[in-house]
């Protein structure tokens, strides 16, 4: 017999049936704004992971490996949950997970290891924990729940395929939403020329170059080197110095809101591609989200996530050049 999921584990069913098509990845971000439903959805990929049934779109609920992993008794189901008076994931929390996960299943096809409110890891857990991303072990699947995913530190977030499981879209800045809508008309009305494909890649490098510009423009103004004017050369060199810092941080951290906003609508024309019902991160463009989904197959659809994940860690974790690093990922895209 068969068990229904509920609405909670509508999207860990669009996993599980990349799971039947072989294209399941390794390390997932479910947010929202109930920690029961991520759980819950947490548990439905867990139990589909150890089915005894197979990778089907959905777990069978009654066979002994579904009822172990929904009690919590699975050998190769691991939760991490913060210490009661802690509250936060230790890092030996975290060692005993990796070393947990390092081992080949006992029973089932994959190893599993879930987090409870990632956005507690402390500054070192999380650092071992991301030397693990981005070696996994083979056939292990992480699942990261977090009611505050801004929280979660970005190297993490960037290695992660992330689910939303509240209101079905995420805030994006009006800026970023208003090139965002742009960028998303031109895809659909582009052809597959390179030089229509060079045109997207300029759209992109363009506004990143005109929000560069307004975030110097912003901090100059109230930098102290315009009311000081007659203070000494040391000083101004030291003001000069912060106010490049100061440009180069909030630079990045405007640049990653356009990337989590290309990477959102990528997710949602991957989901489309597995289920035309699924709730969108990005409303607003429904139509070209269906337009693109019409024109490549799920393969693909998860191919540009992970391409374009691999363009944010580059811009993250590297001095990589930057509009060399953004015209490659732009261009491996398949859209």
């Amino acid at each position: 017999m068969s068990v229904e999921p509920r609405p909670a584990v509508h999207a860990s069913e669009l996993l599980v049936r990349s799971l039947g098509k072989g294209r399941l990845g390794h390390a997932y971000l479910f947010a929202g704004d109930d920690s029961g439903v991520l759980e819950e959805a947490a548990m439905h990929l867990a139990q589909a992971l150890t089915c005894t049934a197979g990778p089907e779109a959905r777990p069978c609920g009654a066979c002994p490996a579904c009822r172990r992993t929904a009690g919590a008794g699975h050998p190769d189901v691991t939760w991490v949950r913060p210490g009661k008076k802690s509250r936060i994931l230790s890092i030996d929390q975290i060692r005993e997970l990796i070393q947990r996960v390092s081992l080949r299943p006992t029973e089932a096809r994959h190893k599993v290891g879930v987090l409870v409110s990632a956005e507690r890891l402390r500054v070192e857990a999380a650092n071992a924990f991301l030397k693990t991303l981005e070696e996994p072990p083979r056939d292990s699947v992480f699942v990261l729940l977090t009611l505050d995913p801004d929280q979660v530190l970005e190297t993490l977030r960037s290695r992660c395929l992330r689910l939303n499981f509240g209101s079905g879209s995420i805030r994006i800045e009006p800026d970023v939403a208003r090139w965002l809508e742009g960028f998303a008309g031109a895809v659909t009305a582009a052809s597959a020329s390179l030089l229509d494909r060079y045109r997207l890649v300029e759209s992109l490098l363009s506004e990143l170059e005109s929000t560069r510009s307004g975030i110097e423009e912003t901090l100059t103004a109230t930098s102290p080197l315009k009311r000081f004017t007659d203070a000494d050369p040391a000083q101004r060199d030291r003001w000069e110095d912060e106010l490049d810092a100061a440009v180069e941080a909030e630079y990045r951290r405007r640049r990653s809101q356009f990337l989590a906003g290309v990477h959102a609508w990528l997710r949602d024309i991957w989901v489309r591609t597995l289920s035309p019902e699924a709730p969108a991160f990005v409303p607003a463009l429904t139509d070209a989200t269906a337009t693109v989904a019409r024109r490549i197959n799920p393969t693909d659809a998860r191919g540009n996530l992970e391409a374009w994940e691999r363009t944010s860690r580059l811009l993250l974790a590297t001095n990589a050049q930057e509009a060399l690093v953004m015209e490659v990922g732009l261009l491996r895209l398949k859209l």
